[in-house]
């Protein structure tokens, strides 16, 4: 794995290896241990994205395995204005150890990696969120001890990068995977094809009914309706009342059937009494179900296994 860029560009074997792997950088740093596998080791990180979790897992992952992050934003370089990306690629490549983006084209993110000379590391983009998909599937495994097997519902939004990813991860690794969405945002044909066509062991629904998509699932996921950047864009607020049906609260949580589904959502998310409908309600974010501060957590633990693996494999000439 020299770049770590989309779901899409790992093995099942590569992703399972990734979250067993971020399993024992937590143990590790629950016990104490800091074995410094990033020892002056730096990694520029270039956010056109504002961020919480990523930019503090970034920052504390570096710092934990004796490496420095440091973080580049919009106003800080000349990325996409004065200077070409293939240009900014290629001098950061020559000071740093390695890149983390964080933004919006994934053309961009790809332009870093074929151009630095060092190991990439995709932390968002419009297309594609792969960090967020191994910290899912880890809080999934910790919780029910396995991936294979597990039903997942996305509800809300699933033309969004969380999603696309999610679709593809689920192929990969054998989890069940519901849709719940209006038909105007399901995913593009073109990933539901590809991820069906690697779908060996588990199956993908597409659903315009909320319960139905539900039924049976061992996890509900959902997402901000509204993404970064879209808030004024044309048409927000209509999209908001098509989506206002999937809201996932206790009905949603109690259609599924079981009493040991949990809840994911990969934050910031709204849910706490403001005046318009939330995707999801108070009563579901805060219940015994919701793991989203496990999910948030282990972010931090997945980044840096993700950056350990890319730069290290990159040393050893992988």
């Amino acid at each position: 794995m020299k770049h770590f860029l989309t779901i899409k560009d790992c093995s099942a074997a590569e992703l399972a290896e990734l979250i067993d792997f971020s399993t024992q950088v937590k143990a590790e740093k629950k016990s104490g241990v800091y074995p410094y596998r990033l020892k002056n080791k730096n990694v520029a990180v270039i956010f056109e994205k504002t961020s919480t979790r990523t930019r503090c897992a970034t920052t504390i992952a570096c710092k934990d395995e004796g490496g420095h992050a440091e973080f580049l934003g919009t106003g800080d370089i000349q990325m996409g204005k004065k200077e070409s990306i293939h240009d900014t690629a290629v001098v950061l490549g020559r000071m740093f150890d390695g890149i983390v983006f964080r933004g919006f084209k994934q053309s961009t993110v790809n332009a870093l990696a074929k151009y630095s000379g060092v190991p990439v590391m995709n932390a968002l983009t419009d297309d594609a969120h792969p960090t967020q998909i191994i910290a899912d599937f880890m809080t999934i495994k910790e919780h029910f001890g396995k991936l294979k097997g597990i039903k997942l519902a996305f509800l809300g939004d699933a033309q969004n990068n969380v999603c696309n990813s999610l679709l593809i991860g689920c192929a990969k690794m054998g989890l069940d995977m519901s849709i719940g969405a209006p038909k105007a945002y399901w995913p593009t044909q073109d990933i539901v094809d590809y991820a069906k066509s690697i779908a060996k062991d588990s199956s993908i629904i597409m659903e315009e009914d909320p319960i139905k998509a539900v039924k049976d699932a061992d996890v509900i996921y959902t997402d901000v309706w509204i993404s970064m950047g879209e808030e004024n864009l044309p048409g927000s607020t209509k999209k908001f009342h098509q989506l206002t049906p999937y809201q996932v609260n206790e009905k949603v949580m109690a259609a599924t059937g079981k009493s040991s589904t949990i809840f994911l959502h990969c934050l910031p998310a709204s849910h706490n009494g403001e005046k318009h409908i939330n995707e999801v309600t108070e009563e579901v974010f805060s219940s015994k179900q919701s793991l989203v501060f496990d999910q948030a957590e282990n972010r931090l633990h997945t980044i840096k296994a993700i950056l350990i693996k890319i730069i290290t494999e990159s040393d050893n000439g992988k």
